[in-house]
């Protein structure tokens, strides 16, 4: 193993695999909070919305668990794009060149967007029923009960699920490299395949991707400890 070849500077592909490591980094957080809207605002429409909001949130949040993963972000990339610049055709507005960057963070909030979706409408539901109706009683309005209440309240049966999201956001940022986006996967088997070095780069990247496990798990441990102030604790 050529541990020269990680170099940050040419020729080594340290810098390389670091940059596609912050593309990824970039990608993952952009998707993750883009489906946590989408979670928020779909659990809320299932949970509280009229019965044909109800309806077509569970077709998406179908479609979207049912269909592999590589499948949607191969359909949202390239039909996606392909839907944006008709409708700007249809506007008389100019083709627009979109960047990969904000493509992959469209692709993967949708996908993200569905499972946050059935975690927060759970942990919502978790919530005591007692706590939703004292706020009623207060006569706050629906906006100030989800903001003071709900959101607050479900943290602590939310958390688990949405971490599990995030370090899945992770991984799923690699299946962009089917459309060439150029994140740590892609730039891993570049430097791998220009080399001939596929032990030690793929090694590197894997070494990259557990180092983000395991700080996010150190992160989410405090965030899991912090919600969870003031709640009794299980036997």
């Amino acid at each position: 193993m050529d541990l020269s070849l990680l170099a940050l500077s040419p020729p080594g592909w340290g810098g390389v695999l670091l940059a596609g490591l912050v593309s990824s980094l970039q990608l993952a957080v952009g998707g993750y909070l883009l489906g946590l809207v989408i979670g928020i605002g779909g659990a809320s429409g299932k949970l509280y919305g009229g019965p044909i909001l109800r309806d077509l949130l569970e077709i998406y949040t179908t479609l979207v668990r049912a269909i592999p993963e590589l499948v949607l972000i191969l359909l949202l990339y390239y039909a996606g794009t392909d839907l944006v610049n008709q409708a700007a055709a249809l506007l008389g507005l100019p083709a627009m060149d979109i960047s990969g960057l904000a493509a992959g963070i469209f692709v993967i909030g949708v996908v993200q967007g569905a499972y946050s979706t059935e975690v927060l409408r759970g942990a919502i539901k978790a919530i005591p029923a007692g706590q939703i109706e004292a706020a009623r009683a207060y006569g706050m309005s629906p906006f100030m009960t989800l903001r003071r209440i709900t959101l607050p309240a479900m943290l602590p049966y939310a958390v688990p699920g949405l971490s599990n999201l995030w370090l899945i956001a992770t991984k799923d940022t690699a299946l962009l490299a089917v459309v060439g986006f150029t994140e740590l996967t892609l730039a891993t088997r570049q430097a791998a395949g220009t080399t001939k070095h596929y032990m030690t780069f793929f090694l590197a990247a894997m070494a990259l991707y557990l180092a983000v496990t395991l700080l996010s798990n150190l992160v989410i441990g405090m965030i899991e400890k912090r919600s969870r102030r003031g709640m009794a604790r299980e036997a």
